[in-house]
């Protein structure tokens, strides 16, 4: 994508944006008598809370839920296999509506699709809220995810408009900082709203934090793809252009693995409230309090990886890492699960789940800077093809984890396992870190030709 830092365009404060990078790269600003540096600042720290907001709402929409699962069971007479389902649905619209509006927002630019996709996410989540039966909660969740796929995968293209290299990475690891937010306090309001009423008030508060979010997005959010830089192709032009990015070997090798680490985490977001209320015994209360302790060591391992590993160790390096402990927790949570160790109680679950999820705090960031590099002609189709793996893949792992009933928590260990082995067998057969020239720590920013290797 050319530069476009120091031109001066009408209605627009993407360019503003962009210089704004510039500047913290170490560059002057092209025109003196541009904005100040300050500004500047000022607005490169909204753009930032508004994306942190857009990547909350998946978080915002599945864990606030998460404590209300057994009460839907009982409340709509299903099963728990059938509760788990209206996560499915819900994950698997956020899937498939990022195919939809990655390609749209790189035709259209970002604001207008997100604005859309906003507006449907309130009608979806408000219905959501009176739903009479499971099978019409379980088709407006798929609605609610259709739409709020927008705030998932134009936050991720924004990104990859205004940073490139060692800036993205580390931009994603801040976002994964103000967005982690989200899962520490979402099942702790979930309980807490359950203490006043029953599961429908959940919705009712995702309603409100809808229409706040489109209120900051429509005030605060500039359009950041710049009019020559979008493709003016229909339907088959971005059919064409998603074939050329699955093509790229190791661009696909990032974003199976990344979704692979995904479907681990969703496995444990999925189980987790059965496993430990049902099985172990705990509150609401507890469950929401262990889920936000989870949430924090994702968010600190995140803000360690952007803050002190990024520009001195290999992503490469640090991706491997990251999935390598994610395989060994996994692996500890089977064989606590399964008794082999007899019965361990809820800490030592609780610690191995702890250390799986702060392991993704290494893995997901870093697979989508690692793949998006590669990706500047296209960020939307990209993040699309990017955000759809990890959905579906997560989806598929969902009803997987309760196969078993209520009563055991080995299918969620055993399908973290495979989710984990999967990951590091497509990361080291398809990326072939071994071979990257810019896996030497980014001391310089990325060639943005081709697919070099």
């Amino acid at each position: 994508m050319p530069e476009h830092g120091s031109r001066t365009t009408s209605g627009s404060e993407g360019p503003l944006i962009r210089q704004s990078a510039t500047v913290e790269k170490g560059t002057a600003p092209a025109s003196p008598a541009g904005p100040s540096l300050t500004a500047r600042r000022r607005t490169g720290l909204l753009v930032t809370l508004v994306l942190g907001g857009l990547t909350a709402v998946p978080p915002l929409s599945m864990d606030m839920y998460l404590p209300a699962l057994p009460e839907v069971t009982r409340s709509l007479h299903t099963s728990a296999a059938t509760a788990q389902l209206t996560l499915t649905a819900c994950l698997t619209g956020m899937a498939l509506g990022q195919l939809v509006v990655g390609p749209m927002s790189d035709k259209w630019g970002r604001r207008r699709p997100l604005l859309i996709g906003l507006f449907v996410y309130i009608l979806a989540t408000a219905i959501c809220a009176f739903a009479p039966t499971a099978e019409l909660l379980i088709g407006f969740r798929l609605v609610q995810g259709l739409a709020g796929a927008a705030g998932i995968v134009i936050a991720r293209a924004v990104v990859r408009d205004l940073y490139d290299g060692v800036e993205m990475a580390r931009f994603f690891s801040t976002l994964m900082l103000i967005s982690g937010v989200a899962p520490v306090v979402a099942p702790v309001i979930g309980g807490q709203v359950l203490r006043f009423t029953d599961w429908r008030g959940i919705f009712a508060v995702l309603t409100v934090v809808g229409i706040a979010l489109t209120a900051v997005v429509w005030r605060r959010l500039p359009e950041t793809l710049a009019p020559e830089n979008r493709h003016v192709g229909g339907t088959v032009e971005a059919l064409r252009t998603m074939k050329s990015l699955i093509a790229d070997r190791v661009f696909t090798g990032y974003m199976i693995a990344g979704g692979f680490a995904f479907a681990a985490l969703f496995a444990y977001v999925s189980a987790s409230p059965f496993v430990i209320q049902e099985i172990y015994g705990a509150s609401p209360q507890t469950f929401s309090l262990l889920f936000g302790v989870n949430s924090v060591g994702l968010i600190a391992v995140g803000q360690i990886n952007g803050k002190i590993l990024v520009g001195r160790v290999s992503l490469d390096k640090v991706l491997t890492f990251g999935l390598s402990v994610i395989v060994l927790a996994a692996t500890a949570l089977l064989l606590m699960t399964s008794g082999v160790f007899g019965d361990v109680g809820l800490f030592p679950v609780a610690a191995g789940l702890f250390v799986l999820m702060s392991a993704m705090g290494l893995a997901m960031p870093n697979t989508n800077a690692l793949a998006l590099m590669r990706t500047p002609h296209a960020a939307g189709s990209a993040s699309a093809l990017l955000g759809t793996s990890s959905f579906l893949v997560g989806a598929i792992a969902s009803p997987l984890v309760g196969i078993a009933g209520e009563a055991t928590a080995v299918p969620m260990a055993v399908v973290q396992l495979v989710c984990g082995l999967a990951a590091i067998g497509c990361f080291l057969g398809l990326c072939r870190p071994w071979q990257h020239s810019h896996s030497h720590a980014f001391s310089a920013r990325p060639t943005r030709e081709g697919n070099d290797h």
